[in-house]
């Protein structure tokens, strides 16, 4: 039975209203589409603006547990498709045996990946630019959000996009996830790349991405040695909030072809 289910996994400094457009565009192909946030971000964008005491608590263990316990509750094995920390979240569901296929858009890389583009420096440096940060919630003015998400949308596109979607992100979480390449043991983001039971995976990438370049795909899917499918797709003229870019409907219709064709 081809896949009936899709889960959307949102990343940083948005929430799940950041899926809003593929909700209903999947939902009217037929599909049940399960949207979550993280543990503690069921509120609206502007109640957790107003209190970001639930974001500085989360971390990444009790998210993939939290996406654990609802995709093993379902009757059959959905798509999961995640877009920038998303993009590692579901690199890890399906490294635990989790999804019928898996589609990474400008994902963030998952342990042992290393390419780090100016780009990124740039877009990630509100946060890392001091280590204090790594207690606290750490909001993108429209500037850094305007480089680091829509630097290929107009100013008026990128302001009401920041407006309707950007949350603050955990410091915390942001700096474990550089620091995981430098620390002995499996940290919070490790996958088995050779773990030849993994569900099939893709990679998509936008060429003009700041934050989530594309040799940070490109690299991430190198890494993987296991015997299942692991392929990459490269979207011309494409910024990091890639699911809200105008066009977005034709490779919301490609990325679900591609996870129905190859779903296992």
């Amino acid at each position: 039975m081809a896949p009936d289910t899709i889960v959307l996994v949102h990343g940083f400094w948005v929430t799940p209203r950041s899926w809003e457009n593929w909700i209903a565009h999947y939902e009217a192909k037929g599909f049940r589409v399960i949207a979550p946030s993280y543990p503690g971000y069921e509120v609206e964008v502007e109640a957790l603006n107003a209190d970001p005491a639930p974001i500085l608590a989360s971390t990444v263990p009790q998210i993939i547990d939290h996406f654990e316990q609802i995709i093993g509750a379902l009757d059959t094995p959905p798509i999961i498709i995640g877009h920038s920390a998303g993009g590692a979240f579901t690199q890890i569901l399906l490294d635990h045996g989790f999804g019928a296929a898996g589609v990474a858009m400008n994902s963030a890389p998952t342990e042992g990946v290393r390419v780090v583009p100016l780009s990124q420096v740039k877009s990630t440096f509100p946060v890392l630019k001091s280590p204090a940060n790594r207690h606290k919630v750490v909001p993108l003015s429209f500037e850094e959000w305007q480089y680091a998400f829509t630097n290929t949308f107009t100013e008026e596109e990128g302001r009401a996009l920041w407006q309707r979607y950007a949350i603050p992100a955990n410091g915390g979480i942001l700096w474990g996830s550089v620091l995981a390449n430098f620390q002995p043991g499996h940290q919070d983001t490790w996958v088995d790349y050779h773990n030849d039971d993994r569900a099939p995976l893709l990679f998509v990438s936008g060429s003009e991405d700041h934050i989530m370049p594309p040799a940070i795909q490109e690299s991430n899917a190198k890494h993987y040695k296991s015997n299942t499918v692991t392929e990459r797709r490269e979207y011309e003229g494409y910024a990091h909030l890639l699911p809200a870019q105008k066009g977005w409907e034709q490779i919301a219709d490609e990325v679900l072809d591609w996870a129905l064709t190859h779903a296992r």
